[in-house]
């Protein structure tokens, strides 16, 4: 995921409403969300270069989701596909802070990333960039968040407004056709307010949409997750290229 926003403990019922899309080469091989045939309590697109995922729920209420961290000066090639670290947990059995404590040693082996995972209990989120934000690797408190490639709550523009949209629509009792809507939105911030990642002007521009179009990098899929007080969950997908 390139973009996720998401309600932890503020809807009744509903522990973690959460929506987002997925930004990717469109040259890279995904599989849309179903079933997984290896791991039959998985529900979760899939990479078919890495084997990972960028979203996905189980049968027992279990949630997890990555979004990449944009800093081309400290990417490192080869390395660790940043999916395998979501399909670790949905496809285990550990809760989310004791999965966040074993995998923490080995974060700096990937890419940076921005990994969350939780349950109807609690959500814990776990960046390996440089930060000294006290939120990492520990359970969140309640609230509406915003992840793009920048940090947790990082006022990147399309992180800001796309906030302000989902806690609205979240007041209203929203059906889920307008989260989807939410997410289609491809207008680009100017550029006075462009965040300053290491990549050119041209691709800030680009990135900065909440669906991005580009000829061969884009919104792949827009996904909403929901996980519900008695240990189930929910994900629709909607795949756009």
């Amino acid at each position: 995921m390139c973009l996720i926003v998401f309600a932890w403990q503020v809807v009744p019922a509903i522990p973690l409403v959460a929506a987002g899309n997925r930004d990717e080469f469109y040259e890279r091989p995904a599989a849309p969300a179903d079933w997984w045939t290896d791991y039959s309590q998985v529900y979760a697109g899939r990479d078919l270069r890495g084997g990972g995922t960028w979203m996905g729920v189980t049968r027992d209420g279990r949630f997890a989701a990555i979004t990449n961290v944009r800093d081309p000066l400290t990417k490192r090639e080869p390395a660790p596909s940043r999916g395998e670290l979501v399909a670790g947990y949905l496809t285990g059995d550990m809760g989310p802070e004791a999965y966040i404590a074993s995998i923490a040693p080995q974060a700096s082996q990937y890419n940076g990333f921005n990994l969350l995972v939780g349950d109807a209990d609690k959500l814990v989120w776990l960046t390996n960039a440089a930060t000294n934000d006290e939120r990492n690797g520990k359970a969140l408190a309640p609230g509406v968040y915003g992840l793009s490639n920048g940090l947790l709550n990082d006022p990147w523009p399309k992180v800001v407004r796309t906030k302000a949209q989902f806690s609205s629509l979240l007041c209203q009792g929203a059906p889920e056709d307008a989260y989807f809507e939410m997410l289609t939105d491809t207008a680009r911030a100017p550029d006075c307010r462009l965040p300053k990642t290491g990549v050119s002007l041209e691709w800030e521009r680009v990135l900065s949409a909440v669906c991005i179009q580009s000829p061969e990098y884009g919104t792949r899929t827009s996904t909403v997750a929901r996980v519900f007080s008695n240990g189930t969950a929910a994900l629709q997908e909607q795949v756009i290229r």
